[in-house]
């Protein structure tokens, strides 16, 4: 489920939504450091600063989801929307995956300016990911059939290392986070606890679905082995980039 062994023209192909924000995210990064420009015009106009979102300029509770303040945080924020983000694509639908994903950021941002001062300024994905991940949580409390038993334990694990992190990390939108977090899975509740239980479709091979079964040992393995180098990776980038 959250492995990725497609080419790269297999996962455009699969996963356009998912591919195109990944894309948005690079283009502004090399934007924001391209040498004819001011290192700050990007952020000028498009950061999330609460002072000017008071004063209304209300994109900027939008524009910020896409935007991110050095190579580290693209990169990460970008590493882990291709590894969290096509799962829910496939499962949602391209127009649904959109709505979970813009709505808990912006529901990110908007907290963020309801409890943080006037002169907070915050960019970055954090807060649409940590969405998705309320997603998945709600997937699991109300749609086990859409997700195996070792995905299921592999994405809490990830999800309360990710809260945890919050906390630990310096110069982190804990609001943003936390708030992301709830959006997406109230989003997920409402979708998912109908009583109808609405069908989503699969655009790949029945045989990639993500169905509930009795997990394999080999399973199991892989998912401990993509966990532990989730885990690794998440400590060398704190550590590198720190």
């Amino acid at each position: 489920m959250f492995t990725r062994t497609e080419s790269f023209k297999q996962f455009l192909r699969y996963y356009p939504v998912v591919s195109i924000i990944v894309f948005i995210h690079i283009v502004l990064y090399l934007i924001s450091i391209l040498p004819f420009l001011p290192n700050t015009w990007l952020f000028e106009h498009f950061a999330g600063v609460n002072l000017y979102i008071v004063e209304g300029e209300y994109w900027r509770l939008l524009t910020p989801i896409f935007m991110h303040s050095g190579f580290s945080h693209v990169l990460f924020n970008s590493f882990s929307l291709v590894l969290f983000g096509p799962a829910l694509e496939q499962i949602l639908g391209k127009g649904k995956f959109i709505f979970v994903y813009v709505t808990a950021g912006v529901a990110a941002n908007v907290a963020t300016l309801l409890f943080e001062p006037l002169t907070y300024i915050h960019v970055g994905a954090s807060g649409a990911i940590f969405g998705l991940f309320g997603f998945f949580a709600a997937i699991i409390m109300f749609r086990k059939d859409l997700i195996s038993y070792a995905n299921a334990q592999l994405i809490l694990t990830i999800t309360i290392i990710g809260v945890i992190m919050t906390f630990l990390q310096p110069n982190i939108n804990v609001v943003a986070h936390l708030i992301g977090l709830l959006a997406g899975f109230l989003i997920g509740a409402g979708l998912l606890s109908n009583k109808k239980r609405p069908t989503f479709s699969f655009n790949r091979p029945s045989s990639n679905r993500f169905g509930n079964h009795r997990p394999s040992l080999k399973e199991i393995a892989l998912s401990k082995r993509l966990l532990w180098g989730i885990i690794i990776i998440l400590a060398l980038v704190g550590f590198l980039f720190r």
